[in-house]
């Protein structure tokens, strides 16, 4: 089983970059699809990117597609989000995500999650 503890959430003005990271513990990480997710107040949890086993591919929400890049290395452990342009409606709790098999948007298809950071963006 992994465990995957999240860092780099604050508060930014919008126009602003942050980088999230994701360090995982356990067993190997590069068996593990890794995905970032948000949820803000009130709204659903959401898909916002996806990062394949050795990092070959990627796969973004429209709402953050030419904004945030998503990166893995295997030889750390750790996954990245780089989000820059950021916008108030970027706000949200941040969450990543690992699953052994799914490579995806579903948020419930992942078996892994961290236990979030909070990312705020001020007008």
């Amino acid at each position: 089983q992994v465990q995957l503890v999240e860092s780099g959430g604050g508060l930014v003005q919008a126009g602003g970059s942050l980088r999230l990271s994701c360090a995982a513990s356990g067993p190997t990480f590069s068996s593990y699809v890794m995905g970032w997710f948000r949820q803000a107040p009130g709204k659903e949890r959401e898909f916002v990117a996806a990062i394949s086993w050795s990092g070959g591919s990627t796969y973004y929400a429209d709402s953050v597609k030419g904004r945030f890049t998503i990166s893995r290395d295997n030889a750390k452990n750790t996954v990245y989000l780089q989000m820059n342009s950021l916008k108030p409606e970027d706000t949200a709790v941040y969450y990543c995500a690992a699953d052994l098999d799914f490579y995806g948007s579903s948020w419930y298809e992942y078996d892994y999650w961290g236990q979030g950071t909070q990312v705020t963006v001020s007008s």
